[in-house]
């Protein structure tokens, strides 16, 4: 169990406060990912292949254009991801049903279990962090992370959740 908090400050909104939020976020952060990187540098992958995986690993047969307002990068830059992961067998690309323009994205067998290796490596972590913090600490961890995306964006994390 982690070592005890002292709770927020109730002047939370105090520039010293600001700040000890924005470095724990960014260490978090960064631990959180630096695991993967290793294993995603093994396949010649970085942190976008990564995300592309997760959000089609959650929602298969995802639009081409779903994904790019999720992941919120250009369009060449999703192309040049789609296609690596394509060229290593890990996404398959189909044509959609009622509109033969949507091009649909589904994890192939070795992109279901590169994406499965990597949250399990999340998972952990998170689970570990999340026992130490308790429910209470993680309801306002998710509030506090929701509150940073604008409005405009979230129904995009209430379609997410399943």
């Amino acid at each position: 169990m982690a070592a005890p908090q002292s709770p927020a400050s109730p002047l939370f909104l105090r520039e010293a406060e600001i700040r000890r939020g924005i470095e724990l976020m960014h260490f978090g952060h960064g631990r959180l990912f630096d695991a993967l990187d290793a294993r995603l540098e093994a396949h010649g992958l970085g942190r976008a292949h990564h995300r592309a995986l997760y959000f089609v690993a959650r929602q298969p047969d995802l639009m081409v254009s779903r994904l790019l307002t999720l992941l919120g990068i250009t369009k060449q830059s999703l192309g040049r991801v789609i296609n690596e992961l394509a060229a290593r067998d890990m996404i398959e690309t189909r044509v959609g049903r009622d509109d033969r323009r949507q091009r649909l994205l589904r994890l192939s067998p070795a992109g279901i279990a590169l994406e499965g290796e990597l949250f399990e490596i999340l998972r952990a972590r998170m689970s570990a962090a999340y026992v130490d913090a308790g429910p209470a600490a993680v309801a306002g961890f998710w509030l506090v992370l929701e509150g940073l995306v604008p409005a405009a964006d979230r129904p995009m994390l209430h379609m997410l959740r399943g």
